[in-house]
């Protein structure tokens, strides 16, 4: 067995947050079988402080003073960041949209190790505080456990059946999306306008702090919420508040449980008394949905809250690939690889031999992402024959430049790096148990294990 030293830093709209992690790799095969190389175990070593998110303005992250918190977790916590194995850096609602997000997630990439990602979007931020909550391993017991993770600026959705998200959403609706200072209202987001128009709340930047009217406003967030999970229809600020790139949460399985996280979720599991505590709406918005009919969905308490996010990150967001891969361990680690995911029409071509049209996508894709190096992903095929996979290395072969990195999710990556290496291709990553998609980056670590594995991350890379 081998231990990974995870770290996990989320950088929200309200607060920053890092944990770091150790994570137990071991091939679980008996002696007869094929190797099955995976995270057997996980234990989190340290939580570092919930820090308020440094901002300069409404519109810039205070970068240097958010490096500084994060360097002053890991003293803390007594860790170099040359240490650090795997993890994740997410940037989380509203502070993703910030001007300079990418240069922040950047810098703290760099500070932060050898192999951690800097990664954000919604969906996958709704996945990964889903796992970090518990909601995903409370869906193992038979239950499809859906985790609502409301922070500062959003509110991520994720719908989990037997431990596997099956469908997301966010909606612009978080605890600082209308914040209040010296008894009046001092900022209000695009959305929170709309929903207060919309609901007839009298509130607005400038206006004073009157308790009845932000309480009108927070029940009018806690009906577009519950439009979320299909209890009244959908209007059209529903819509007008969806989150741009997120998926449409429509999920085909009933919801059977329900867990909240995030912020805002510790105000509709405990009981806070002062409104305006926090100097948003933060307050107001718990308790009108601890009064909403969210709270008819089977409400549990998850075993993370307000950490579910930075605990996903720094825990469930590396996978291992092993037991049938292919590569060069002289090539690893690799870092922010772009990935070229072919449709499945396009799959079926290569399989059957066809190479033009690869070669010119590879070429125009290299062009828009600016990188000769690039991993090509498809899905596979469950024991293809040996034809089969002759042929398709034989396409791949036609079209390989440089360093060639190909992604399978189907368990085949062992024959075709094999078959690929017999046409005298040298510098090789096949990998396979991954799954990806269009616009994804991915990581690939060291080797695991004496080579039976290496450890992924795939993550997406959206901001602004």
């Amino acid at each position: 067995m081998e231990s990974l030293l995870s770290v996990g830093i989320d950088i929200g709209t309200t607060t920053a947050q890092t944990v770091f992690s150790s994570l137990n790799v071991d091939n679980t095969a008996d002696c007869f079988k094929a190797p099955s190389v995976s995270i057997v175990s996980k234990e989190i070593l340290y939580r570092g402080a919930v820090h308020g998110t440094p901002m300069k303005s409404d519109t810039l992250l205070d970068a240097d003073s958010i490096v500084r918190l994060i360097q002053s977790d890991y003293k803390d916590a007594g860790i170099e960041p040359a240490a650090v194995d795997t993890g994740a850096v997410i940037i989380t609602g509203e502070a993703a949209r910030k001007e300079n997000a990418a240069a922040v997630a950047d810098k703290l990439s760099r500070f932060a190790g050898e192999f951690v990602v800097a990664t954000a979007g919604p969906d996958l931020e709704a996945i990964i505080a889903g796992k970090g909550s518990g909601a995903s391993d409370h869906s193992r017991a038979g239950l499809n456990t859906a985790n609502l993770d409301i922070g500062g600026g959003t509110s991520n959705v994720a719908l989990f059946r037997a431990g596997e998200p099956v469908a997301t959403g966010c909606l612009d609706i978080g605890g600082r999306m209308l914040r209040t200072a010296g008894g009046r209202i001092d900022y209000m987001s695009p959305a929170a306008r709309r929903i207060a128009a919309w609901c007839g709340a009298d509130v607005r930047e400038g206006g004073g702090c009157d308790l009845t009217k932000l309480e009108q406003f927070a029940d009018g967030l806690a009906r577009i919420l519950e439009q979320l999970f299909l209890l009244s229809p959908r209007t059209d600020v529903f819509r007008d508040v969806m989150t741009a790139s997120s998926s449409d949460f429509m999920p085909a399985h009933p919801i059977q449980a329900l867990t909240f996280s995030g912020g805002v979720s510790d105000i509709i599991y405990g009981n806070e008394s002062d409104p305006f505590k926090y100097g948003d709406i933060g307050v107001i918005l718990g308790r009108a949905i601890s009064r909403s009919r969210l709270m008819d969905l089977n409400v549990i308490r998850p075993g993370e809250t307000i950490r579910a996010t930075v605990v996903g990150a720094g825990t469930c967001s590396a996978s291992i690939s092993g037991s049938t891969i292919f590569f060069d361990a002289e090539l690893l680690p690799l870092r922010n690889v772009p990935v070229l995911r072919l449709t499945s029409e396009e799959e079926q071509r290569i399989f059957t031999g066809e190479h033009d049209f690869l070669k010119k996508k590879l070429a125009w894709f290299m062009n828009q992402v600016g990188s000769s190096l690039v991993a090509l992903a498809f899905t596979g095929e469950t024991s293809p024959s040996y034809e089969r996979i002759k042929t398709l290395a034989g396409a791949l072969s036609a079209v390989a430049q440089g360093t060639t990195i190909l992604i399978i999710e189907r368990d085949m990556a062992k024959a075709l790096g094999q078959a690929l290496w017999q046409l005298n291709n040298k510098n090789l990553i096949v990998l396979d148990g991954i799954r990806t998609a269009a616009h994804d980056h991915i990581d690939i670590g060291r080797p695991l294990l004496g080579g039976l594995a290496v450890p992924v991350i795939v993550k997406t890379l959206i901001f602004g």
